[in-house]
C-alpha cells in the first residue's frame, strides 16, 4: 500500500518544503487539489458534505495544481504528483494537454492526472464551457488527452470537440496515468472504461468496499480487469495500522492522508509541526505495514 500526502488548504509557501519532507519520509506522492475560483454564490450544493456547504472560504489559499507540480517537482527527484481531482469540465482539453505534457516531461514522468467533472455551474459558464452535457464532454476530453499525450500527429472529430491533424512535442516518454473520480454509476463506468484508476472523495469503509466491488464488475465488463488499476482512498472511518490493512484487504492501493491532522495540527498549521507529524505518521504507520 502507498501513502499520498494531501496538501489541500495548506499555505502556498509551505508546498515545496512539504514535498521534500514527504519524499524524505517515504510517502509515494503528493495529491494536489483544484479550485478555479470562489464564487460568492453557487447554484448547486457541494456534493461531499452533509449539508451541501463548502468547507473553504474566499480566503482559503489555492494554486493551480499543474503550476504547483512544476514547483515541487523542481526540488524533488523521486516523489510523484497527481491532481485529486482537477475539474476537467470547465477546461479546454487541448490547452490542458499542453500543460500536462509540459509537467510530465519536466518532472521525468512523475505526474498523474486525476480528473473529475466539476460540480458548480459557475465554474463552467464563467470559463466559457456549458454546464449541460458535461459528462459527455468530459468523456471526449479524456479521449483527447490520451490521444495527444500519446504522441505523433493526431486528429479528433467528436460531437463537442473537433480538430484536424496536430502534434505536441515532445510527448512524455511514458504514458500519463489518468485517474477518474466520481461516486455515481456513470462516474464508476467512466473510470472502469477509460481510467488507469479510480480516486475517491470522502467515503465510509462500507461504501468504499461496495464501490471497489462494483468497479471490479465493470472493469470485467469492459474487458479491462487484467490491466493495472489504482484505487485511491479517502476513507473517513478506518485509520491506524489495522484500519489501513482493512483498506488494503478490499483492494485499496493508495491512501490519501494529511498526516499532521492525526496529531492535532490543522491544514493551516505551522510548517515544522506538519513535518513532525509526517515523520511520526511514517514511523508509526508506513513502516509498520
Amino acid at each position: 500500500m502507498k501513502f499520498t500526502v494531501a496538501i489541500a488548504l495548506s499555505p502556498l509557501d509551505q508546498l515545496t518544503e512539504l514535498a521534500k519532507t514527504a519524499q524524505e519520509y517515504g510517502y509515494s506522492a503528493i495529491a494536489l487539489p483544484d479550485s478555479i475560483f470562489y464564487s460568492q454564490k453557487v447554484s448547486e450544493d457541494y456534493p461531499y458534505t452533509p449539508d451541501g456547504s463548502r468547507f473553504w472560504t474566499e480566503d482559503t489559499p489555492w494554486v493551480d495544481p499543474l503550476v504547483a507540480t512544476a514547483a515541487m517537482g523542481a526540488v524533488t527527484d523521486e516523489i510523484r504528483f497527481y491532481t485529486q481531482v482537477l475539474k476537467l469540465g470547465p477546461r479546454n482539453p487541448l490547452l490542458l494537454a499542453r500543460q500536462v505534457q509540459s509537467v510530465a516531461c519536466l518532472t521525468g514522468n512523475r505526474f498523474g492526472l486525476g480528473v473529475g467533472i466539476g460540480w458548480t455551474p459557475e465554474e463552467f459558464e464563467w470559463c466559457g464551457a456549458p454546464f449541460e452535457n458535461r459528462g459527455a464532454r468530459v468523456d471526449e476530453s479524456i479521449e483527447i488527452l490520451k490521444l495527444v499525450l500519446g504522441g505523433g500527429m493526431v486528429e479528433y472529430h467528436g460531437k463537442y470537440f473537433d480538430f484536424d491533424k496536430l502534434r505536441m512535442s515532445p510527448a512524455p516518454s511514458e504514458p500519463v496515468p489518468i485517474y477518474v473520480g466520481g461516486h455515481t454509476e456513470r462516474g464508476l463506468r467512466r473510470a472502469a472504461r477509460i481510467g488507469d484508476g479510480w480516486t475517491s472523495a470522502m467515503i465510509k469503509f462500507d461504501d468504499l468496499k461496495q464501490t471497489i466491488e462494483r468497479l471490479a464488475v465493470l472493469r470485467a465488463e469492459y474487458g479491462r480487469d487484467e490491466l493495472p488499476f489504482e484505487i485511491q482512498s479517502v476513507c473517513i472511518d478506518r485509520f491506524g495500522v489495522d484500519g489501513y490493512r482493512q483498506q488494503a484487504d478490499i483492494g485499496v492501493t493508495d491512501v490519501l492522508v494529511a498526516p499532521w491532522v492525526f496529531y492535532g495540527v490543522g491544514m493551516d498549521g505551522d510548517l515544522k509541526a506538519k513535518q513532525d507529524g509526517m515523520k511520526r505518521f511514517a514511523d508509526e504507520i508506513i513502516h509498520n505495514l
